[in-house]
């Protein structure tokens, strides 16, 4: 049932693996949310909660484009502001997607602080027009990169504090 859990934790914006890692490995209260960690072993949260993170990125791959052409098709303040962002996006970003290729993706995806991520790196991929089988493959290292950094960082707090 952690398991569960931690793959559902994963999922979520903003949280993903930075938060579900944590959870998962260390023991210890969350008041705010009336919760402890679950005290599992690395090897068992790494795997699921990678996965957990991946299961946003194969649905907004597969949804941000449709939604996007759908949202910006009808005069409204929201397709308006999505395709001004969209272009300001693709203007900044573009060369380096084409200087860099993937890698783009990955940086942005691998880094574990706020506003990277999956969730971001799959914006970013709509934003660019790069389809769903060459940004998968990037978002996916860049979560199990992520994944690696905050696994290693929990378990040195863990054998610091313990």
């Amino acid at each position: 049932m952690e398991y569960i859990f931690t793959f559902i934790w994963s999922m979520a914006p903003v949280c993903e693996l930075r938060c579900a890692i944590p959870l998962g490995m260390e023991s210890y209260d969350l008041p705010f949310v009336g919760h402890r960690g679950y005290d599992l072993p690395w090897y068992g949260v790494l795997p699921v909660a990678v996965a957990g993170n991946l299961v946003p990125a194969l649905f907004w791959l597969t949804v941000l484009p449709g939604l996007g052409r759908l949202v910006t098709a009808v005069p409204n303040p929201i397709g308006r502001l999505l395709l001004w962002r969209s272009d300001q996006l693709r203007r900044r970003n573009m060369e380096r997607y084409h200087r860099h290729g993937a890698m783009v993706l990955v940086g942005l995806v691998a880094i574990p602080l706020p506003l990277t991520g999956v969730w971001t790196g799959c914006l970013a991929a709509w934003a660019l027009e790069i389809p769903f089988s060459k940004a998968l493959p990037p978002i996916a290292l860049g979560a199990l990169i992520a994944g690696g950094v905050v696994t290693g960082l929990t378990a040195l707090g863990v054998a610091a504090a313990g």
